[in-house]
């Protein structure tokens, strides 16, 4: 039977509500916009670290991952791909060694299996500036007035507020306050 992108979220957001359960602060959000829309993530989970989870169901193809695995590496902390099997070989072709790999099968009555092929290991390679661009203008303002470094920078656009921070805070620091902001957000279809 063939997996579809729905059945696989949905398992995976069981496992990831399972997994987290004791961490009241664990964000898991879908279709997570990244470097200004350029791509989107299937599922975030953000706590003291951003994971990403990209589906492959059996329905998609390959075609965007090359452009998704760019993105993905400029801000991702680890990142975990679940594929049907029949896209193992070549994800495997185009993913850097430190994601991870999980294939999904569906036995014929229907039931998901995970069965991990790589785990998944630490991305050494953050982008700063591509990491801020997953706040919102104000929310970035915010964090320059918290750090008085604002003045002259009200009335700027968001792309010169994202350049600020990331010229003025290590990116350590800013990992930290990007993942506060977004576990804080309250309304996340509003930009």
């Amino acid at each position: 039977m063939k997996t579809r992108d729905i059945d696989i979220r949905t398992s995976l957001h069981f496992l990831l509500r399972k997994e987290h359960k004791d961490e009241p602060d664990t964000l898991i959000v879908d279709e997570l916009g990244l470097c200004q829309g350029d791509a989107r993530i299937d599922v975030a989970v953000v706590n003291g670290a951003i994971n990403g989870y990209e589906i492959k169901s059996e329905s998609d193809t390959l075609e965007r991952l090359p452009k998704q695995c760019e993105i993905y590496n400029k801000i991702f902390d680890t990142v975990t791909i679940l594929s049907a099997s029949r896209f193992l070989d070549g994800i495997l072709d185009i993913i850097p060694e430190w994601w991870g790999v999980i294939r999904v099968e569906k036995d014929c009555d229907g039931q998901l299996f995970f069965d991990s092929v790589r785990e998944a290991k630490q991305n050494k390679n953050i982008d700063a500036y591509a990491l801020v661009q997953l706040l919102w203008r104000d929310e970035a303002l915010a964090i320059l007035k918290e750090k008085g470094l604002h003045k002259g920078f009200l009335s700027k656009p968001r792309d010169v507020i994202w350049r600020e921070l990331t010229d003025k805070i290590n990116l350590e620091e800013l990992q930290r306050l990007v993942r506060s902001t977004l576990k804080s957000r309250r309304n996340w279809r509003v930009h």
